[in-house]
């Protein structure tokens, strides 16, 4: 069965946040990642929260799991959009959402190098990682490299389009 849009009360994901990181460029891995993720304070809890996330990412064509969606081959027209704006600011849009964080300076240079970033949204939620409060890269390695919530997660590959001004 499949959740249509009236089904799906995005007040129920809580708290949306996201968190722009690279990988370790002296081991040839400079691609730039930006995790969504949900606290689990939804006004009905976690279990709740997850389950908004889930209709969310099929209400917008987005499948959980393995498959990786290509979304830069229309960018302006795909369902998520990320976009870099001055002082490393980097918004990411989903049709009525949006979340912003700040990329650390290497996010931003292998972004514009690549013009692309991997993208998640981790549809299990992430109560640790409070916007405002530094992540340990041992942190986000345990949260983002857990089989679990990369399985739970929707993945896709964004062009990242730039603010003109």
């Amino acid at each position: 069965m499949t959740s249509t849009q009236a089904e799906i009360d995005r007040s129920h994901l809580g708290t949306l946040s996201v968190l722009a990181w690279i990988g370790d460029p002296s081991d040839g891995h400079d691609i730039p990642y930006l995790l969504a993720y949900t606290l689990g304070d939804g006004p009905e809890g976690p279990e709740a929260g997850e389950t908004a996330a889930r209709g969310l990412l099929e209400e917008i064509g987005l499948p959980i799991g393995d498959v990786v969606m290509d979304g830069t081959r229309s960018p302006r027209t795909f369902a998520v959009q990320i976009v870099l704006m001055a002082g490393n600011q980097v918004t990411l849009t989903l049709p009525g959402l949006n979340a912003t964080c700040t990329a650390p300076d290497e996010w931003v240079a292998a972004a514009n190098e690549s013009g692309q970033a991997y993208f998640l949204f981790a549809t299990r939620a992430w109560p640790e990682a409070v916007p405002g409060r530094p992540v340990t890269a041992e942190v986000l390695q345990a949260f983002a490299g857990d089989e679990e919530v990369l399985t739970s997660s929707a993945h896709c590959v964004l062009a990242v389009q730039t603010l003109q001004v």
